[in-house]
């Protein structure tokens, strides 16, 4: 690709970025699509963000954020679709003739995947462990896509009644129906694995290669006919997915969120489809390839 004055930016903001599989995945796009465009990666410190948010409409045609400023965004935007609004964090920004649009593209990607993979989610019932960024996009985004029941599961710490009055905002204004459970109540736990057709972890825990995110005790309850999605991607086959692959379980990893909030961010911002095939073997070589 030959850059030249018309080449348009766009990029990843977070820290740490270096990290991020977004610019593979995005450069990949605009190559493909031959859209003179470029997406680098941006490792943002705290201490400078707000002098660098207040310019950002200067530089960028889009941008995409991580933690710790999904949030921290919020100011300096001019509009927020309903699903942003809905959690009160951005992943995606594009920028419309210097009117900032904040979008969240996160939870919408995991059902995304889960409708690629053949999975139905509309009238079931879900398990969501986790209500940190990620389990609260992909909890939010369960209302647009008809999902019966979710059950949150979380830990009862200093954030746990914050997040039970969020849920009921939620419901009152969906037809989906919400549920926080405390992680420690292994009963309720048993009863909400047994009511629930997918298990999804958003958390992290399975990182390490050696951790589960529920008791051994609450994971018997597994069936054949239940859906096992884990969010982590790296390793590509962590102990849930392990357990789920013995028990009979199908399953996925994260690579498939990775991609479809890829590819819908992508689409926020040029109204093109992102290669989903030519992406996804990118991704999965250069994921095995830091995983060697």
């Amino acid at each position: 690709m030959n850059f030249n004055g018309q080449t348009q930016l766009y990029g990843f903001l977070a820290h740490p970025a270096q990290h991020s599989l977004s610019p593979l995945m995005h450069n990949l796009s605009f190559q493909a699509r031959q859209l003179n465009a470029c997406y680098l990666a941006f490792d943002l410190k705290p201490a400078d963000f707000d002098s660098s948010a207040a310019n950002l409409k200067k530089f960028f045609a889009g941008f995409n954020l991580s933690m710790p400023y999904k949030k921290q965004i919020i100011p300096y935007l001019d509009e927020l679709t309903p699903k942003a609004q809905r959690i009160m964090a951005v992943n995606t920004v594009k920028n419309q003739a210097g009117h900032l649009i904040g979008e969240s593209t996160d939870g919408a990607g995991l059902f995304a995947d889960l409708q690629a993979k053949g999975q139905k989610v509309a009238g079931k019932n879900l398990l969501i462990l986790g209500a940190g960024g990620a389990g609260r996009a992909i909890i939010a985004a369960a209302a647009d896509y008809q999902v019966k029941k979710v059950f949150v599961c979380k830990r009862p710490n200093q954030t746990f009644v914050v997040i039970k009055q969020w849920l009921q905002k939620i419901a009152q204004s969906t037809k989906t129906e919400y549920q926080l459970v405390d992680y420690s109540d292994q009963s309720a736990l048993k009863q909400c694995l047994q009511q629930s057709q997918i298990l999804i972890n958003a958390t992290n825990v399975g990182m390490d290669g050696q951790a589960l995110p529920l008791t051994s005790a609450v994971l018997k309850q597994l069936s054949t006919e239940q859906f096992v999605y884990d969010i982590i991607y790296q390793p590509l086959k962590t102990p849930l997915l392990q357990l789920a692959a013995k028990r009979g379980c199908p399953h996925a990893n994260g690579v498939g969120m990775l991609l479809w909030q890829g590819a819908l961010a992508f689409e926020f911002w040029t109204g093109q489809t992102m290669p989903l095939l030519k992406v996804k073997t990118a991704l999965l070589n250069e994921i095995r390839r830091r995983s060697s």
